[in-house]
Parts: C-alpha cells; structure tokens; sequence
C-alpha cells in the first residue's frame, strides 16, 4: 500500500507561474495520508440512518475496525465539493485526506490559452470572487441586478457571464474560489455572491482559502499527494478555433501536460461529454486513451444511447462510458433498488462503467431528489439509502468507480465492500 510522507511544502510552479501568482508563496499543507485516512462523521451517520438490513449489519461491523484505506473506487468530484469551493487546492487536499483514490479536474482555458481547472468556461461569476474585483470589468456580461415588483416578486432574475477566456492566466490567478452558488433576486453583487444552499457550508469559502489551480499545478499536487487523475476536457463557450486555438490542439495540449509532468498513463482517466475528444486520444494518444472516458450528458432515460450505439462505443476503442446513476438504476414493486436496462446493456457491451455524482443531492429523505435520484427514488426513504444506493451500483451494476461530492462516503463504503 503506497505511503505518503506528509508535511507543508511548496508547490513546484514554473518560473512563468511563479511571476504571475501573487500568492505563490503560500504553503500546501499536503495530505498526511500514509495509509489510514480520514473519514470524519458522515458515512457512520449515514450507516446508523440505515433501515435494519443484512447490509446494515454488515457496515456497521466495519465501522468499528476503524481503520480505512485510500481506494480507487471512490473519486473526488471536482475535489471534495459538499463543502469546500470546487476546483480549488483546499477541495483537492480533502478529498485526498478522504481517501479518493482519484481528483478530478475539470480542464477549460484562460485567454491566453493556458488550462485551468474550472467546472465551465463560463463560471468564473458563481465559483469565484471576480465580480467583487476589478477584473469584473472585463466579464462577457456584466453584472445586471434582479428587478422585482412592489410587492417583492421576481420580474427579473440577477444575471452576469465570467469565463475563463475573458482574463488571462496571471488575472485568473489573483481570484478566489467560492461555493458554486448565485442568488437570482440579487440587487447588488454582494447580494449575487452569495445563494449557496442550506445543506452546503461557506466555512471554507474565506479571504484565506478557495486557491484557484492550473491544470499543471493539480497534476503536481495531486503527485504529491499521491492520487491519481482525472480531468474533464470542459466545452468550449467560445467559437473554436478560438485565435487559432483548435478543439484537437486544446485535447492534445491537456495530454501532454501529463506527459511533460511525467504522469504514467494508467493514472489517468481522460474525460469529455464530446465523444470527439474521446476519439482523439483513443486514436492519436493510445496509452492514455484505453482508459478514456466517454460521459453520458443524458438528462432523462429516454436520451440514453442504445445497445447498438454502446457496441458502436467499444468497436471504435472507447473501453468506459461514465453516465448519471439514474442511468443505471431501476426501483422494483417491492421497492428494492435494482439495475437497469441500460446498466445491463453497457455490461454486455463489454464496457466498463463509471457514474456521477453522490452527494450531491442534499436531504433525501424529504423526497423529490430530482436529477439523480429520478428513475428510484420511490425507494429512498432515509439518508442512509445512499449506502443502499453505493450497493447496488458496486455489487451488481459492477461500477468501477464513483464521482462523489464527499468521498469519505464512498472510501468507507469502498473499504467495507472490498472495491479496489
């Protein structure tokens, strides 16, 4: 098992960035994983929250060795996004201190074509302080605040538009992150800034915190902490080629700052929505592209790709699909919680499977869980049917790994189920 020598320590950053930060000195306070670490509360609140059941029993058995390992199974979406600003080094040190065995970056580009990690091009006004800043002047749309009437109602909602590709990397440096959040009745920016939802926490969205990342800087860090990775390459908000910049130079440029980082190609997973940029790597980077993944944007059932398309997948080189967990679950008359359809389909076609995202529903017993939980949440009842739902997608769906919002959940789970 590996071990981790921890300590506060510097980040490596190239001259180039170095000169454009003027935070690059602070200290990376590194994640003291050694082999134990660190669940915290939640996954034992949500194992006592359980329905009596064989596997209730069975977690809270394991629950009192007390001693959990990192495990790659469990994924830390966008860091350790419940409660800490996505996307930025504090994100990413928890959901390594969680034991995720694999970050996530999300990959998009500054306007001067370096890649940053951001869940969008265009999210700069609700993951980042820069409306607070003088760089707002340089936004896409600028802050417009709501209107409502006399009585108090919403006319119209507070908008604005920030991307990436607005500012350049050293600009982009000098923000900070915040909870991914906007409250549309807004009359004032400070008023917009904020809106982040009850079951999340500003805690660690402070003057001090939210450290924003280039892509180059994650892969050091998460190097250092001994994870492994895998970016998304984000769409574009801009028209590509953007100055000449083209889809398949911006998905050559994220491989390669691998390869010059020198990443091993079997600690990444290359991800798009786009099945192109999938493509590309499978043809035109075949070591990193036998473990890219290809992910279902599928709002509904009905937008999910057929048997036939998924064999059309695997004939073209593409090994993990990576869908929503509706996709792959079902709820029975009895109220078990069963797979799919389309889980059965994807297994048949010989492709592995990934899925997104846990954790990020809030409360689930008040019901109406909304986009995840859509086609089985008449058999959620409890917090604890999260465990139930982690069941089902490791033991018989046969999911390699889960994107989750606070991965101690799903490296306990992970732990106790014996997922790798």
């Amino acid at each position: 098992m590996r071990r981790f020598i921890l300590g506060c320590v510097l980040l490596s950053l190239s001259s180039t960035i170095l000169a454009a930060s003027p935070r690059h000195n602070k200290h990376i306070h590194e994640v003291e994983r050694s082999n134990h670490v660190q669940l915290g509360q939640r996954p034992f609140f949500l194992v006592d929250d359980m329905s009596e059941s064989p596997l209730k029993q069975q977690l809270q058995q394991c629950a009192r060795k007390g001693y959990f390992t990192a495990r790659d199974f469990s994924i830390g979406h966008r860091g350790a996004s419940l409660q800490f600003p996505e996307h930025t080094m504090e994100s990413y040190v928890a959901a390594a201190r969680m034991g995720a065995g694999i970050v996530e970056c999300d990959v998009t580009f500054t306007k001067d074509k370096e890649l940053v990690c951001r869940h969008a091009q265009n999210d700069l006004h609700t993951t980042t302080n820069i409306l607070a800043t003088p760089l707002a002047s340089k936004c896409t749309q600028a802050f417009v605040p709501a209107t409502l009437d006399a009585s108090g109602n919403l006319l119209t909602p507070a908008t604005a538009e920030c991307r990436t590709s607005d500012i350049t990397l050293a600009e982009f440096k000098t923000l900070r992150g915040k909870m991914d959040a906007f409250n549309p009745r807004a009359r004032t920016v400070d008023e917009y800034l904020g809106g982040t939802a009850n079951w999340r926490t500003d805690l660690y969205s402070g003057p001090t915190s939210g450290t924003l990342m280039t892509h180059q800087e994650s892969i050091e860090l998460f190097k250092q902490l001994g994870v492994k990775m895998t970016p998304e390459l984000k769409s574009a908000s801009v028209t590509m080629p953007f100055e000449g910049f083209t889809q398949e130079a911006y998905a050559q440029k994220m491989i390669d700052e691998y390869k010059r980082a020198g990443v091993h190609p079997n600690r990444v997973w290359a991800q798009s929505f786009d099945v192109r940029d999938v493509l590309y790597w499978v043809r035109n980077e075949r070591a990193f592209g036998r473990q890219a993944v290809y992910l279902d944007d599928a709002n509904t059932v009905a937008d999910l790709p057929s048997q036939a398309e998924l064999v059309n997948y695997k004939s073209q080189g593409i090994n993990i699909v990576a869908p929503p967990i509706f996709a792959l679950l079902s709820a029975d008359a009895s109220g078990r919680i069963v797979p799919s359809q389309h889980a059965r389909n994807a297994r048949s076609a010989g492709l592995d499977i990934i899925t997104w995202s846990l954790e990020r529903s809030g409360l689930l017993a008040d019901g109406n869980n909304g986009f995840y939980y859509q086609t089985f949440d008449s058999a959620i009842k409890t917090e604890g049917d999260m465990l139930r739902v982690l069941d089902v997608l490791a033991r018989d769906v046969g999911v390699i790994g889960v994107f989750s919002d606070w991965p101690a959940t799903t490296t306990f789970y992970a732990n106790c189920a014996n997922q790798r």
